[in-house]
């Protein structure tokens, strides 16, 4: 068993998950044995999105390698707000709101990480931060955090620019803290997050330095970004989410089917569970090949997420579209439910086409459809404004695609 733990920082490497280390051969000899880490996830949404799942996937590697996982919801911190990554202080949520969202989430982590029997632990940071007494605090922990260190990391700088106000200079205080927490509560001895935590990370070992003389480790993530340079998760609808009710089984599979070529590889090592000799041969597929690899990569990451049934439903969809457009309207595809009176009169195909969310905007639709992007049960539109109306009706419904793979049903 010893050596299949001594694996879990090589598999990070070779996936992709690494940016920086605290020292990677103390790590590589830590994980020898099994060790317990984690990363804090911020409830400041109702749902996790596709830029949170190298993140995810790295904490059910941990756990596949025997490793015990701890997801921190973050109810405390985010009472505060993380300046990192931002240039204006985030919204100030209320307690209610915070709760609300970290239920959603913890649904969400269980379908990547298995929390039975203490194999991965949930903890929430609000259960020890929300009643510290503060000058406590402030005498214990801050007396060991430079104002001059603190300054010079990527996040605060940053932040100089535009503002940083007393409160959100506190926030890696708290982060610290819970490293802190989870050392002396839970023997934890290794934070892994993204790359713009690496400041957090290391104030959170130093504490455990100096306070209680013991060596902890972290590891960051890179920004992962598609190769035109959007951020993961961002399409012209907007967020990926991982609910399924903010972003339906079928989007989600054609989110990752609609990957740029050159992407494909190295997603399918981070963003799935597949063996790299695997991968390795479905990223040497080229041309009308590579749709294979595409569809790999769809399915794996959508089962993943939302379980077989779905991935299924999702991958048969797809495929009757792709082979013959029109001819099944299945049910996973989105569909868009329109009032029979308004259709009756008819919609410009434009304003149709922003209205289901085809298009992000009446201008893009416009652009799309005049460039001959825009079809209508399969048959391309003329003009950006025409009238689409019940005479278009087909066994009900109205198939409409923007581009080569964005579809809507229509259904009254």
């Amino acid at each position: 068993m010893e050596t299949e733990l001594e694996n879990f920082l090589q598999i990070l490497e070779e996936r992709g998950f690494v940016e920086q280390a605290t020292d990677r051969d103390s790590i590589r000899n830590m994980l020898k044995e099994p060790v317990t880490c984690y990363i804090g996830f911020d409830p400041t949404a109702s749902s996790l999105h596709v830029g949170n799942l190298v993140p995810i996937m790295s904490l059910a590697h941990a756990q596949m390698k025997g490793h015990r996982p701890i997801a921190l919801i973050g109810a405390g911190t985010a009472l505060v707000g993380d300046p990192s990554g931002k240039t204006e202080i985030r919204p100030v949520m209320t307690g209610d709101e915070i709760d609300k969202n970290a239920e959603g989430i913890k649904k969400q982590l269980s379908r990547f990480i298995d929390f039975s029997d203490g194999r991965a632990l949930m903890l929430n940071n609000a259960a020890w931060l929300v009643d510290l007494h503060y000058i406590d605090f402030l005498r214990n922990i801050g007396r060991h955090f430079s104002v001059n260190r603190m300054l010079t990391t990527e996040s605060y700088r940053t932040r100089l620019k535009t503002g940083l106000n007393f409160i959100e200079f506190n926030y890696m205080l708290l982060q610290a803290y819970d490293f802190k927490y989870l050392f002396n509560h839970y023997n934890c001895r290794l934070q892994l997050g993204g790359n713009d935590q690496w400041g957090n990370i290391l104030a959170g070992a130093d504490l455990i330095r100096r306070m209680d003389n013991e060596l902890v480790h972290g590891i960051t993530f890179p920004l992962i970004t598609t190769s035109s340079g959007i951020k993961m998760g961002k399409t012209h609808k907007g967020t990926v989410w991982l609910d399924p009710k903010l972003t339906s089984p079928y989007d989600y599979y054609q989110y990752w089917i609609n990957q740029d070529d050159k992407d494909i590889k190295r997603f399918l090592a981070l963003f799935t569970f597949l063996p790299m000799a695997e991968i390795n041969k479905l990223g040497v597929l080229k041309g009308e090949d590579i749709r294979q690899a595409k569809e790999v990569l769809a399915f794996e990451a959508t089962m993943i997420c939302h379980g077989r049934k779905e991935a299924e439903n999702a991958r048969s969809a797809s495929q009757q579209l792709f082979k013959k457009e029109g001819q099944l309207l299945s049910d996973s595809i989105p569909s868009y439910h329109i009032d029979p009176e308004e259709i009756s009169k008819g919609i410009p195909a434009y304003i149709l086409f922003e209205k289901t969310g085809l298009c992000g905007t009446r201008s893009e639709a416009r652009r799309i459809i005049t460039h001959g992007g825009g079809y209508i049960n399969g048959k391309k539109i003329d003009t950006f404004d025409q009238i689409i109306g019940l005479r278009d009706m087909d066994n009900g419904s109205i198939l409409l695609r923007a581009g080569k793979k964005r579809y809507v049903k229509i259904a009254i």
